[in-house]
């Protein structure tokens, strides 16, 4: 027979005391009673809202921004149904009417038969990050004021490149978050421009740009071209295997494009090799060492055969 041993009042404490000595907020609910068994004292301070005012889950939802509300709600009740943990980002109102942008991160304790039996979370504010996105976003439609477009694939251009990345790079170093990189090149280009002329040569790498451009699913994602026939792609706050999956969908996007290659050496059609690494850049790497060692990678993946990804730590 197994036996619990129950943690030491002082222990609670301590344990009590810690949580709510950090920035992020614990809370807890009762999935039965849909009522708030715990939340941290810090709420007050980030929302201006009283600890004791947190009782129900309505009164989560009523001060989730309305345009966000109903989504936000109806998808934090799908995964609890579901049991899994999730995430989500939305608006909270304040005390004051104004909002704070908070990532809500949600675990589901599951009774022994699978339903939910509670929802115990951290809130995080994030509104510097949302800021910070913001500012990437106009920072994105300077693009062509500020001639960080490439002329010929009216994608970003190498200087947006080298701008963007050291932002991310100083972001992911600040909240030791992953960053990840991709470096693409298009396999025998040379041959292309041999066979079909440079002029066509150009037309496919504005194919190959429109294409590539939509292989980020976030707003965050940035592509752009490095130089030549080669493309580059900054995945802020993704790790390794993400990574992956993204250089994976690629490659694929350009095999579902069918361009034909008839100087290709390994296929009838145009493909693409990629080097694939990602940072938490913690150490003392700077961001052009980083892409030195991806664009490595990808000259490993050309020198292996070609149209294939290489994947590799720094």
């Amino acid at each position: 027979m197994t036996t619990t041993t129950p943690i030491p009042d002082s222990d609670s404490t301590i344990y009590k005391t810690l949580l709510e000595s950090t920035k992020a907020i614990p809370w807890k609910i009762d999935w039965a009673s849909k009522q708030f068994a715990y939340i941290g004292p810090q709420i007050e301070q980030l929302l201006g809202w009283s600890q004791d005012s947190w009782k129900t889950v309505e009164d989560w939802a009523t001060r989730i921004h309305e345009d966000e509300r109903e989504r936000i709600v109806n998808f934090c009740v799908e995964r609890s149904l579901q049991g899994q943990d999730h995430e989500a980002d939305y608006r909270a109102l304040t005390k004051h009417g104004e909002y704070v942008w908070i990532r809500d991160v949600v675990h589901v304790v599951r009774t022994p038969t699978g339903e939910p039996e509670a929802l115990i979370g951290f809130m995080f504010d994030i509104s510097e990050r949302k800021k910070t996105e913001q500012q990437l976003l106009e920072l994105q439609k300077q693009l062509e004021e500020y001639s960080y477009k490439d002329g010929l694939t009216e994608v970003a251009n190498r200087r947006m490149f080298d701008t963007l990345l050291e932002q991310e790079w100083l972001e992911a170093k600040r909240h030791q978050q992953p960053l990840s990189l991709i470096m693409i090149d298009i396999d025998f280009f040379k041959q292309y421009n041999d066979v079909y002329g440079h002029l066509q040569g150009d037309e496919v790498l504005k194919r190959v740009a429109r294409t590539l451009n939509s292989a980020g699913l976030r707003t965050k994602d940035f592509f752009a071209r490095f130089g030549g026939e080669e493309f580059a792609l900054i995945l802020p706050e993704t790790n390794a295997a993400s990574a992956i999956k993204i250089a994976e969908r690629c490659r694929n996007l350009i095999f579902k494009e069918q361009i034909p290659h008839a100087g290709s050496k390994i296929s009838q059609i145009l493909t693409i090799s990629l080097g694939v690494s990602s940072t938490v850049s913690v150490s003392n790497l700077e961001p052009k060492a980083f892409v030195e060692f991806v664009d490595s990678l990808l000259y490993q993946a050309k020198n292996a055969g070609r149209n294939r990804i290489q994947q590799g730590s720094k």
